[in-house]
């Protein structure tokens, strides 16, 4: 403002100078003595003088008028760029279209102290580390006898003479929030069964246990049941005998959940205990997720708990922790340089949590103290022998057996402290089992007490019970580190729980819905942010009686269901169809509520007098520029139809930086100007909108505006018809059909140049770097950064992994390949479009299965430093085949490469040439990257992937 008001004084003094100018030159003449000597007859010499001066005075306006104009025009530059506003394009002297340099720095500078724990060298190295650790192993898969993953244990019958085996057998009950059945179906007809049975059973007698984790399952049964039940559960709560663990609203996938949601579902279910309990959880219990991400233990950290249990991890490592006595350790970040992160971590030993799995290493002993197998049930032990019912005729007998698998499970241990859960899926959903399984263990655990000679105290307990005795017994405080315990760093993945069956499938199962995951992810950010941005302006104004506050209730349902998504078959992919349809349409539903509140709240945040707001469901004052009809469905773009009168585009940008961000939106005429909110001219580029590889969509164009978007802010973006030469600038398009016999229907407004024979190899540049690609294939085949005179090597293609032959196949858990990946070879050959313009540059490939966009962006900062690639991909005539995408470079990686964890960390990871192909895939949330010494390729992704690299020169992933 200040610039346009220095600006308005200059040119006014400029014309006033002029104006003044005139007037002396014709008050000299007027007060010209000759004028008065001659009688006012002018000689003629004075009358040409005269009109020459008149002449330079009018030449002298015209270019004062001229600078004037130069002035106003670099001011509005000047102004839209200190507003914000970014310079239009032109075209360069060799025909590429040229941005104006950016006037603001495109990165921040980064303090050295921000990645103090990059440098190294600080800290204790931990003892174990897990890169470390698969390097060491054989993984050879020896038979152990009865552990068949393990070894035979033995013991001296006085090693606990000194020092008691204490013993705490902990019920559970894993209760899945959808797999089988919808999260609904569960509840109805097993869930509240079991939390009903919980209230009655733990009353009978105060020496019951139960723990409890699944907060989604609670708070449903909690909203159904009286004031009196409540009262009985805070009772068993406050007493310790029902403990809640982790206390999230799910149990949830480590491999593809982002930090994000982790973090969301976690609070929401802490949120939901401390408002409805009045208690925080002290440990987390997760026995069912696919391999263990090194993100929980610091998050479960940061939320004060002190001790957690995991269960799915390499049978290998099982098997060498367990001989070096290592299943229970500090687990630590590996960034950390001062131990502020670590956390006590147990380590199930055996192959299940299940009840044959969980009281030693021998299954057929374990699986008869399961009561609920008692002959006469629904389910019996595989191994043939029944359990029977204790009585004081064979009590000693049945307690001896099971003490023994006791003593040799906890040889396993560094303490004298046992950890035997006493569970499975959806168990204890019925009064009989409760009886059967308490009863029964109450009577060995009093004959066990009985019997001084037998040096054991065994109990009913939750797991904060156990991690207690284990401190006490140990001397320290719960969160202090044991002595002689060790520390880890790491994580495990990838899991395999026999033989080669690598859990590398659900990396990639059900990619959609892995998408819609992080779609709603964002909108819920977003939101949040607008939500909290208005009620706060509303309320200050005292106009929060006129807000829309019921959004709030959408807010909680899109984080609940979000969180429900985040459940170790949920967005795995790893559910029944019926159950993945069931959580689209809860993901869906959430996303469009979030669009009203984002709607809502855009709307009254716009407004310049904010009491002019009002709120109609019926009518709201926005719409999106996007919505899906059904939960399966990709998303529609909106039409925006252009008249006489501006169109108003309102852009939020959720992050906490300023962006500058090409924004693109469909309008229903090719005559479109776009002007910011003031009124300033912002660079557009026209594109065709295609509805197939060639045929392009009547009367719907493409524009996309370049905009500077304020951090957590809204921008508003004016769209005019305009036939006027300052409309948005057009791009061109080159259509390649290789051959094929196939109509083209163009647009006269957007020029479309087909070429019916293959192209030669062709490339795109901006300012920051060339990408070149393959005039067959219209895919990537190098890249060369500006300034450097060497191409990198960055070569893509598609590849199709099959599966064995044998019984046991790929799935949806399981990666089982026949072998290395083939080419993937379409019957036809692809259709290339490639289209030019001021803001974007794209290469688009039809093939049968897939459809590839590489596009660049000519634009300053990151956005145009990288190359934006997506696939559509439709392989339902495909059986038993994964498509994968490869990026070979000509870096030398080592054979080493990084993917991040829950897109919070990275971790290191070695391809492994004695393990199998499938199990050096790993999770990738959000990127991956291979590097060395001179060059990195990075790879981010908008959904949770796997990926590997399998050579030192290859990055690939599918």
């Amino acid at each position: 403002m200040k610039l346009k008001k220095q600006v308005t004084v200059c040119g006014a003094a400029i014309f006033c100078v002029a104006v003044f100018s005139l007037y002396l030159m014709l008050d000299r003449v007027q007060h010209d003595p000759t004028r008065h000597q001659s009688g006012g007859n002018f000689p003629r010499s004075q009358i040409s003088v005269l009109q020459n001066r008149i002449e330079q005075l009018e030449q002298l306006l015209e270019e004062n008028h001229e600078i004037i104009s130069h002035i106003k025009d670099s001011v509005l530059e000047l102004t839209a760029h200190a507003e914000g506003q970014p310079a239009l394009p032109h075209h360069s002297p060799n025909g590429s279209w040229v941005l104006p340099p950016e006037s603001r720095p495109s990165f921040l500078s980064v303090s050295p102290q921000d990645c103090q724990f990059a440098l190294g060298g600080k800290g204790q190295s931990p003892d174990l580390q897990m890169l470390a650790v698969y390097s060491l192993l054989p993984f050879d898969n020896q038979d152990g006898g009865v552990w068949k993953q393990g070894f035979d244990i033995t013991y001296e019958p006085n090693e606990w003479d000194t020092e008691p085996l204490q013993v705490f057998v902990v019920p559970h009950s894993h209760n899945d929030p959808g797999w089988i059945k919808t999260f609904d179906k569960y509840y109805y007809d097993q869930t509240q069964h079991i939390l009903n049975s919980m209230v009655l059973k733990m009353q009978e007698d105060p020496r019951r246990r139960f723990i409890w984790s699944e907060i989604s399952f609670f708070s449903k049964w909690w909203d159904n049941i009286s004031a009196q039940k409540r009262a009985a559960v805070r009772r068993l709560v406050g007493n310790g005998q029902l403990e809640m663990v982790t206390g999230g609203w799910v149990m949830p996938d480590e491999a593809n959940s982002h930090y994000f949601a982790m973090i969301d579902q976690l609070i929401e279910g802490h949120q939901w205990l401390e408002k409805n309990i009045g208690v925080t959880p002290r440990s987390g219990w997760a026995v069912d997720p696919f391999g263990h991400s090194s993100t929980m233990p610091y998050l479960l950290k940061r939320s004060n708990l002190t001790g957690m249990l995991i269960q799915r991890v390499h049978y290998a490592i099982k098997k060498h922790f367990a001989a070096t006595q290592n299943l229970e350790f500090m687990w630590r970040q590996t960034w950390d340089p001062d131990a502020s992160t670590d956390i006590f971590c147990h380590m199930m030993p055996f192959y299940s949590y299940d009840v044959p799995h969980t009281c030693g290493p021998d299954p057929k002993i374990c699986c008869q103290f399961d009561f609920k197998r008692l002959p006469g049930g629904r389910i019996n032990c595989p191994w043939k022998v029944p359990p029977r019912a204790i009585t004081d005729a064979n009590v000693a007998e049945r307690a001896q057996l099971l003490l023994d698998q006791y003593r040799k499970k906890s040889k396993l241990y560094r303490s004298k402290v046992l950890l035997v859960p006493l569970g499975d899926d959806f168990r204890y959903d019925k009064p009989q089992e409760w009886d059967a399984q308490f009863l029964n263990y109450q009577r060995i655990f009093d004959f066990l007490n009985s019997q001084p000679n037998l040096h054991v105290q065994a109990q009913f307990g939750t797991l904060s019970d156990y991690f207690d005795a284990l401190y006490k017994k140990v001397g320290i405080v719960p969160g202090m580190k044991p002595p002689g315990f060790p520390v880890l760093s790491g994580d495990f993945f990838s899991y395999a729980d026999r033989e080669d069956h690598y859990w590398t499938g659900y990396y990639t199962s059900r990619p959609f819905y892995k998408s819609l995951d992080r779609v709603l992810e964002a909108h819920l950010r977003g939101a949040e942010i607008l939500y909290s941005l208005a009620l706060a302006h509303a309320r200050h104004a005292g106009a929060d009686g006129r807000y829309p506050l019921s959004d709030y209730a959408l807010l909680s349902n899109a984080r609940r269901n979000l969180g429900l998504f985040q459940h170790h078959d949920a967005i795995t992919g790893t559910a029944k169809e019926a159950v993945a349809v069931d959580y689209g349409v809860r993901l869906l539903h959430s996303l469009t509520n979030l669009k009203r509140v984002i709607i809502n709240a855009a709307h009254y945040l716009v407004l310049g007098d904010k009491d002019t707001y009002r709120h109609d469901p019926a009518a709201p004052f926005l719409s999106t520029d996007d919505m899906r009809p059904n939960q399966d469905s990709l998303p529609e773009r909106t039409v925006v139809k252009l008249d006489a009168s501006p169109r108003y585009l309102v852009v939020f940008n959720p992050l906490e930086q300023e962006r500058l961000s090409v924004v693109p939106v469909l309008v229903d005429s090719p005559h479109v100007h776009v002007l910011s909110e003031e009124g300033q001219p912002l660079p557009s580029q026209l594109s065709a909108h295609w509805g197939s590889a060639t045929d392009t969509v009547p009367d719907i164009y493409q524009v996309s505006v370049l905009a500077r978007l304020p951090a957590f802010g809204l921008r508003v973006l004016q769209l005019h018809k305009s036939f006027n030469s300052h409309g948005a600038l057009k791009s061109s398009v080159r259509l390649y059909l290789h051959g094929r016999d196939l109509a083209v229907r163009k647009q006269e407004a957007v020029p479309v140049h087909v070429f019916p024979a293959t192209a030669e190899d062709f490339c795109l540049e901006n300012q920051h770097l060339q990408a070149c690609f393959s005039g067959h294939s219209g895919l990537l085949q190098s890249i060369r950064r500006a300034g450097e005179e060497r191409e990198q090597r960055v070569s893509s293609e598609f590849l199709v992994y099959g599966t064995r032959t044998s019984k046991d196949k790929s799935g949806a858990y399981l990666f089982l390949p026949d072998g290395e990946a083939k080419p993937y070879a379409p019957k036809d050959p692809p259709v290339v479009r490639v289209t030019e313009g001021p803001l974007f540059s794209e290469v688009v490939s039809y093939y049968q299965h897939v459809q590839t966009v590489m596009r660049l962006y000519n634009v300053p900062g990151v956005e145009g430093l990288s190359l934006d690639v997506s696939c559509l991909v439709d392989i339902r005539d495909h059986i038993n085949k994964e498509l994968a995408l490869r990026f070979s470079t000509d870096i030398e990686s080592d054979d080493t490469f990084f993917t991040d964890l829950n897109g919070f960390q990275i971790q290191p990871r070695r391809y492994q040439r004695k393990l199998p192909l499938q199990a050096n895939f790993y999770p990738m949330p959000a990127m991956a990257y291979i590097q060395d010494m001179q060059s990195r390729l990075t790879l981010h992704t908008a959904q949770a992937l796997g990926v590997s690299s399998l050579s030192s020169e290859v990055a690939g992933s599918c």
